[in-house]
């Protein structure tokens, strides 16, 4: 029998991130996992586990000839340049040695389409930098064989540690306003399901395009207030209305083609509930 320490060798690349410590966190008990950081702290120097790696300075091959992974999960972020030539060697890396990759992508590659939600199989299109970055990486990662990439589309990630709920309450704390655009529709997600959703990914062997959010959509202004509702503050919250646009706009990744078992499904109210425990 296979032991599963001995069947996948995974390395998270930004396992310093929020996210990318969350998915070490549920990995590292079940496989060997290796993760990178870029800012020095103590935490990560000891352990043996993780490689400092500053993205616009070092070659991630250096980290993967040592790792040696079977899989490799990018959850970097940083300078949009120097991660485009990290992926484009971690794309070489990965064919050559038929290993696997797991992208984090975003749902921002679609924002240049305001009046639907989007699936797995639309043709992305964005008018922002960020999402235009985020397709270049994932079209150059779908030319390659199909069993080898797997890209996660990601709508709004909260949890408890999250930047955004600790820019929340930041902001309540300095009396600064909180912005909400009340013309945004679209679904979210949280650290939690999104780590056991990968964990499933891995397990199954699984490969293709990921649409990781909740199955309901919201409105950004009345999920935010609705978060905002459950924190114990003192402070009176003051919220600034952001209008980008005088309709509705839609920025929601939804699943139709790759369903994820009914247990790895969430609605946005179980965020909202795991963020009050």
């Amino acid at each position: 029998m296979v032991n599963k320490e001995d069947k996948h060798k995974i390395l998270i690349l930004g396992a310093s991130g929020f996210l990318g410590g969350a998915i070490y966190k549920e990995l590292c008990s079940y496989f060997k996992t290796f993760g990178t950081y870029n800012t020095p702290n103590k935490q990560h120097e000891k352990n043996n586990h993780f490689f400092q790696y500053n993205i616009e300075e070092d070659d991630v091959y250096e980290i993967l000839e040592i790792v040696k992974p079977t899989i490799v999960i990018s959850a970097l972020r940083g300078d949009f340049s120097a991660q485009w030539i990290a992926h484009q060697h971690l794309a070489e890396y990965v064919f050559a040695n038929k290993i696997k990759l797991i992208f984090l992508s975003s749902a921002n590659v679609f924002d240049a389409y305001s009046k639907y939600p989007s699936y797995e199989t639309d043709k992305t299109l964005s008018h922002s930098i960020y999402g235009h970055f985020k397709i270049k990486i994932e079209n150059m990662l779908l030319r390659m064989p199909k069993k080898q990439i797997a890209v996660l589309r990601l709508p709004m990630v909260f949890g408890a540690q999250s930047p955004r709920i600790i820019e929340m309450c930041e902001k309540i704390k300095e009396k600064e306003p909180i912005e909400v655009f009340p013309n945004l529709i679209m679904n979210v997600t949280n650290d939690i399901k999104v780590t056991q959703q990968i964990h499933y990914i891995i397990n199954r062997n699984k490969s293709g395009v990921y649409h990781l959010g909740s199955s309901d959509l919201v409105h950004h202004d009345d999920f935010i207030k609705e978060i905002v509702n459950s924190f114990e503050h003192r402070n009176k919250v003051i919220y600034k209305n952001v209008y980008t646009t005088n309709d509705d706009r839609y920025l929601a990744v939804l699943p139709k083609y790759n369903m994820l078992p009914k247990h790895l499904q969430l609605v946005s109210e179980q965020i909202l509930s795991e963020l009050k425990v």
